[in-house]
Formats: C-alpha cells, sequence, structure tokens
C-alpha cells in the first residue's frame, strides 16, 4: 500500500491547482502551441501482440508530460518508441514536422534515465555528468558550471571524485538524472526515475523537476505507476492501460475529470471504491440503502443502472452535516501507517478501503458505520464513461 505523501497532500495539491497557486501546474508551457514531438496512429505490434495501438498524442516545445499507468500498462514501449530505440509497427512520429519513426537514438538529441541506473563505472561522477558535454564539445568553463550546479541541484557534490561503485543506488541514480538534465537534449524520458531514492530526497526532486524541466525549453516525458506523483508534478498526464491512451489532458483535469472507469482507476490510489447502483426519480440506491436525492445534476440523467465510485479519503467514521448517507459495512483488516489508517471493509458485499487520518483501532468482523457525501459521487454508465461529476470538481471546493 502506498502511503506518501498523505492523502490530504494529495488533496491540497489538488486545490492549489485548482486556484492557480501551485505552479507546477503551469509548468507545461504554451500547450496550444505547434507540437515538437507528435505521435499518428502509432502502433508496436510483437509476434501476434499489440504493445501498443492507436497512439496519437502531441508533445509542445518545453512541456512536462507524464505517463500514468501500473506495470505493463505501456509505458516504457512507449518511452522507447518516442527514443527511437524501438521503431513503430504502423503509424508515424514526427519530430518538427519531420519523420523520426525509424531514426536511430544515436542520431537523436534524447537523453533517457531508467529506473535502473546505467552510469560509466570507470568514470568519475563528475566525468559521468560531463560527458555527454564533452562529446557535444562544450566549453570547459560552461561544462563545469553545469556539472556543479547539477550536483548541487542533486546532492552529489561530496561525491564528485568517486566513481559509481563507490556509491549508494540512490546516489548513482542521482547521477544518471545530472547527466540527462546537462546534456541539452530536445527530449527527455524519466522511466520511473525516483523510485530507487529515498523518501526525503524523492519529495524534495519531485518539487524541483518541473522548475527545471520548465526552463530548459526541453519536452519531457515522465514516466510513473503513482497518481500522486503525476499531481505533485502537474503538467500534462497521459493514462495508459494495457497499451492504449485512455486519457491526455492537464494533469489535474485528469484527476478531477476522469472520462471513463479505468482512467478513474489508474488515477486514484488506493483505487476508487465502486458499487452498482439504480438511479430513479433523482433517488440513487445501493440495494436498499437510499442515498437521496443526490444533486440537481442528477435530473439530467436517464434512469437506470449506473457504477457509482467514490475516493477513500471521501468516506468518514462520523457522521456530519456533509456525510449525511451511512452504509454499514463489515472490517476485514486495516493497516495503520502513523498518519493515515486504511480500513478495508465489506459493503453490501463490495469490498471498500476507508482512507481516515489518525490511528483508528477495528478489528476484523467488526461491524462499522461509515458515512458517505453524496456531493464527492461519480456516476459512470453502462459503458463505463463519465455521466456525473462530483461538485467539488466543478466549483473548486
Amino acid at each position: 500500500m502506498l502511503c506518501e505523501p498523505s492523502r490530504g497532500d494529495i488533496e491540497t495539491c489538488y486545490q492549489l491547482h485548482r486556484s492557480g497557486e501551485n505552479s507546477q501546474a503551469h509548468c507545461c508551457g504554451d500547450a496550444m502551441g505547434d507540437p515538437m514531438l507528435e505521435l499518428t496512429n502509432v502502433a508496436k505490434r510483437v509476434g501476434r501482440e499489440d504493445h501498443m495501438a492507436d497512439i496519437s498524442l502531441q508533445f509542445p516545445r518545453g512541456s512536462l508530460n507524464v505517463l500514468l499507468g501500473p506495470t505493463l500498462a505501456g509505458k516504457t514501449t512507449l518511452m522507447r518508441l518516442m527514443a527511437g530505440l524501438d521503431k513503430p509497427t504502423s503509424g508515424d512520429i514526427t519530430l518538427d514536422g519531420k519523420s523520426v519513426a525509424g531514426v536511430s537514438v544515436r542520431d537523436r538529441n534524447v537523453a533517457m534515465v531508467y529506473q535502473q541506473f546505467i552510469n560509466y563505472p570507470g568514470l568519475t561522477v563528475y566525468e559521468n555528468i560531463a560527458s555527454p558535454m564533452r562529446l557535444a564539445k562544450v566549453p570547459a568553463a560552461e561544462l563545469d558550471r553545469k556539472v556543479r550546479e547539477a550536483a548541487d541541484l542533486l546532492k552529489l557534490a561530496p561525491y564528485l571524485d568517486r566513481t559509481p561503485l563507490n556509491l549508494s543506488g540512490g546516489q548513482q541514480q542521482r547521477t544518471a538524472i545530472a547527466r540527462a538534465l546537462v546534456k541539452g537534449a530536445e527530449l527527455v524520458l524519466l522511466d520511473e526515475p525516483l523510485a530507487n531514492l529515498d523518501y526525503k530526497l524523492r519529495e524534495e526532486l519531485r518539487v524541483e523537476l518541473p522548475r527545471i524541466f520548465a526552463e530548459t525549453g526541453a519536452i519531457f516525458v515522465y514516466a510513473t505507476t503513482e497518481p500522486q506523483e503525476a499531481l505533485l508534478l502537474g503538467g500534462r498526464t497521459v493514462t495508459l492501460h494495457e497499451g492504449r491512451v485512455t486519457q491526455f489532458d492537464d494533469t489535474i483535469e485528469v484527476y478531477s475529470r476522469p472520462c471513463d472507469l479505468r482512467t478513474a482507476q489508474t488515477f486514484s490510489d488506493p483505487p476508487f471504491n465502486t458499487a452498482a447502483i439504480t438511479l430513479q426519480a433523482n433517488t440513487v440506491k445501493l440495494n436498499d440503502v437510499s442515498f437521496g436525492q443526490v444533486s440537481a445534476t442528477l435530473s439530467a440523467l436517464t434512469d437506470g443502472s449506473y457504477t457509482a465510485a467514490v475516493r477513500p479519503h471521501h468516506l468518514s467514521l462520523q457522521r456530519s452535516d456533509t456525510h449525511s448517507i451511512e452504509l454499514d459495512a463489515v472490517v476485514g483488516t486495516s493497516e495503520i501507517t502513523g498518519s493515515e489508517t486504511f480500513i478495508h471493509v465489506d459493503v453490501a458485499g463490495y469490498r471498500w478501503v476507508v482512507l481516515t487520518h489518525g490511528v483508528h483501532r477495528v478489528e476484523p468482523g467488526q461491524s462499522l458505520s461509515i458515512f458517505l457525501n453524496p456531493d464527492t459521487l461519480y456516476l459512470f454508465d453502462a459503458t463505463d464513461a463519465l455521466a456525473r461529476v462530483p461538485s467539488f470538481a466543478t466549483d473548486g471546493r
């Protein structure tokens, strides 16, 4: 169970994005300008299996783009196609209007950092960082300045004279990131680059990287499995599932208005709590439990069957003016992280998670009442398309 940063932090980040106070939300540059990198109907087939299908994306110069999806969603495959490490089976990839689908990575100004770091073992940290600039014949003074700036940012200054074998895994990964940053590439691809770093440094870099990205003018594509990382980075997010794009938009827009249930689950950790419900005369029912007349927005919906979805941190253990719908639950298990408690419950045969602040001691098999704020409900129709957006996602609350 992922538990950092806290879901309170995610909600704070969400509100900052909504209010425009978080500069990370605006780091994608002029998204309306001419795209620098464009993928058109790109597909990758290996044997009889489609690894990628119908990928059409535009990444403008100076943009920060997050690829979000679970393991095997296609993030690394898509990055390899962008880099020129693999060639698409069909479709085209253009850079500044020129096709690069068959151009080798060696002939492209691309930098790529993997989760598993790659460094030159015989070179010092300084020389590892400097290596792409030496190939580009950057003047010595400028090279030294950029190496030391990157080293300071990534907390590597004390280790510049060491070789990678004398570094920790996190220090080696930071060396690989620094080398990518100083290269001056027009396309920088980062495949879960912070996964091997300790918590404190990871959080510092999540704050610093968007600023650095915005200043370079390059296209940055950052792959992650963590929804909270996508929110903290900002920019624009591509959600992926089994080699297909499900949505591509401003990160906060994908989070607050997922176009379908698959995207909603991809952008929620823990996953959305879902249940099959019936809408009749503007009233929502789960089995025999009525959610009441949720909102005037329901008047536009046709009576019938829907999937209701609510994020775990929008449930409460206490009744309030907002959390007015009571649901009977039976505890399965609980996980205490210190600042939060994840309570796994059974609600009318559905397995839900309640995420609440603080330490709450509950026992397996214990009966429990949980309370739902109906204004936080998402509804998805029979095709799993978004049918109703919660009020908080539309009015900025």
